[in-house]
């Protein structure tokens, strides 16, 4: 356990190093900083963040070499991303057309001169209808 909260806290010491050099605004941007070989990762919320803090990447890179043993050569910046808190809730279920406008669509193609395009609109009504019985047993 020693390991680990000692891990911690050089990456504490290296995340004040690195808001040291940027401005005040960017300070709270920098959310965490891991070293992995000669690579400092920067995590951050968004994409507008990331591309702010590669501006400073030399002056970054200048106040974390101070606080190591070996030499970090680049810095990238990653994006936090917050996990699903649950993936059925994210599912999209399918706007499905009624049950009226399935039926105009299959008697409205049947008029339809153009082979290609009435076998399609057929099709198409045809699938709409297996969805929309499906769906009405499904949810």
């Amino acid at each position: 356990m020693t390991f680990y909260y000692q891990q911690i806290n050089n990456q504490q010491q290296l995340l004040t190093a690195i808001k040291e050099v940027l401005p005040a605004g960017l300070t709270d941007q920098a959310r965490h900083c891991v070293i992995k070989e000669k690579k400092l990762l920067i995590y951050t919320d968004s994409a507008s963040w990331a591309s702010q803090l590669r501006f400073y990447e030399n002056m970054i890179l200048s106040a974390i070499n101070q606080h190591t043993r070996t030499r970090i050569e680049t810095m990238q910046t990653k994006l936090i991303t917050a996990p699903a808190r649950n993936s059925v809730l994210n599912i999209r279920k399918p706007q499905l057309p009624s049950t009226e406008k399935i039926k105009s669509l299959q008697v409205d193609s049947m008029a339809i001169d153009d082979m290609q395009l009435r076998r399609s609109l057929q099709k198409l009504s045809n699938t709409l209808e297996k969805l929309s019985s499906a769906s009405k047993h499904k949810y």
